[in-house]
């Protein structure tokens, strides 16, 4: 687990290392496109690193959120969840939450709509209430398709 080269600058700009842990944690994320939890993430990184403990995948995931590479959510399951900030930037998508299950359903339907009708939202936000806004989420929360 040595990680592309751009991603150990990013870590040395950043004044960190990129270590194992880690690298590790972000494969789970690279080969895994759920929304996962830290106790997820703790339980399949646990598996080939048994050495890595789970206060060290809440750091790293703090980490990780703070430098952009991982995206952090509150789907109000009492609990955070997180996906990987390249597969988020390579298609900007958000989600729908099944209230029964706790589904995640991804979309990226009618964004040119949502992206138009955004910019103005943010447009007129920013200058109502002088403030920068850098990025949004939406969140639909209702029943999936099994659970109606």
């Amino acid at each position: 687990m040595i990680g592309p080269p751009w991603l150990h600058g990013r870590f040395r700009n950043a004044g960190f290392r990129l270590t194992l842990p880690r690298q590790a944690i972000l494969n789970i994320f690279a080969e895994n496109p759920k929304h996962l939890s830290a106790e997820e993430v703790f339980l399949s990184v646990h598996k080939n690193c048994p050495g890595i403990g789970l206060a060290t995948v809440y750091r790293t995931l703090d980490l990780l959120t703070q430098m952009g590479l991982i995206l952090k959510f509150d789907f109000g399951e009492g609990w955070n969840r997180y996906e990987l900030a390249s597969e988020a930037i390579k298609e900007h998508h958000h989600h729908m939450v099944c209230t029964r299950c706790g589904r995640i359903i991804d979309y990226s339907d009618f964004m040119d709509k949502e992206v138009e009708f955004l910019k103005g939202l943010e447009a007129e936000l920013s200058k109502k209430h002088k403030f920068k806004i850098n990025n949004h989420q939406i969140h639909f929360y209702g029943l999936c398709e099994r659970c109606q």
